[in-house]
């Protein structure tokens, strides 16, 4: 009955740290998201692992906070891969834009040429 009730409170405090980031009124980031859905699952692998040894809650805690930094560290890779994607993406399209403005100067002066 102890195993039931330690991984209910597992859960319940796993819903209620959703709940409140969710009231930020932002969307999550892809760090954030890591973090959760890590501690997510290292919550409930924790508490099923801590329910085989007589200690639920203390397997959730432990496998809940393992999930959540190594969740941290994937979902940083992945935001600062998208910031640097991002800014790659900026400077192609800027580069693109002055060779449109180039084209369109020696356009500019061959017409020019022409009429001279």
């Amino acid at each position: 009955m102890g195993s039931i009730r330690g991984i209910a409170a597992a859960l319940l405090a796993l819903a209620a740290l959703i709940a409140v980031s969710a009231c930020s009124g932002q969307p999550l980031s892809t760090r954030e998201k890591g973090t959760l859905g890590g501690g997510a699952l290292g919550a409930g692998t924790g508490a099923i692992i801590g329910a085989a040894v007589g200690a639920p809650g203390a397997g959730a805690a432990i496998g809940g906070a393992l999930g959540a930094g190594t969740g941290f560290l994937v979902g940083n890779e992945l935001q600062n891969h998208e910031v640097r994607q991002s800014h790659l993406q900026s400077q192609m399209s800027m580069q693109q834009r002055e060779i449109e403005n180039q084209r369109r100067e020696i356009q500019a002066l061959k017409q020019q040429q022409e009429m001279e």
